[in-house]
């Protein structure tokens, strides 16, 4: 994917959006809320986007960008294979921890957006296809037999997680998703 300058007005209203769409819900965020919040105005939400179903789209892929940067971070310092799952499962748990509180913002955009064919569950849907995809990638890296199974079994942990932090005692639900997680991965 090419990457191109992006406008400052772009920015902050893709900013502004994302923030309100993950604690507000994207439903209950209206477009003159976000511009009015953003600072801009009408015209420069239709420059840049054609709608507010393509702003979520934006937001969502946004999301998408900011998470695999953090993955290839975190994992790029790994010296080993178990070393690396260790390290993905220590970033998942950081990531629900500190920094998506309020849950999965995938998750929550498919309870919004019910419809498998529409643009916005295209986004979830290949956000967690890559992430099924990384976590299989680690498990046969480390060797570990029944890569499809544990990976499901890993990703529907994180799920897990990312309700469990957001309804539940955060501190618990860490600490549960990572002794799990590393039992299936087969961590010792």
């Amino acid at each position: 994917m090419a990457t191109t300058r992006r406008s400052a007005p772009r920015e902050q209203l893709l900013a502004t959006a994302s923030r309100l769409f993950y604690h507000d819900g994207i439903n209950s965020v209206g477009v003159d809320r976000v511009l009015q919040e953003a600072g801009v105005t009408r015209a420069t939400l239709y420059r840049h986007f054609a709608g507010k179903e393509a702003l979520v789209v934006a937001y969502l892929e946004r999301e998408d960008q900011m998470i695999r940067a953090l993955w290839d971070e975190g994992l790029g310092r790994a010296v080993s294979a178990d070393h690396a799952l260790e390290m993905a499962i220590e970033g998942v748990a950081d990531d629900a921890y500190r920094h998506h509180t309020r849950g999965c913002p995938f998750i929550k955009a498919a309870g919004e957006f019910p419809d498998p064919e529409s643009p916005v569950r295209q986004v979830i849907s290949k956000h967690r296809a890559w992430f099924h995809a990384e976590l299989r990638r680690l498990l046969t890296a480390a060797g570990r037999d029944d890569v499809d199974a544990k990976a499901e079994t890993l990703a529907m942990l994180r799920d897990a997680l990312m309700v469990g932090c957001f309804l539940d005692d955060p501190d618990a639900t860490r600490r549960t998703f990572v002794r799990n997680a590393r039992w299936v991965a087969g961590l010792r």
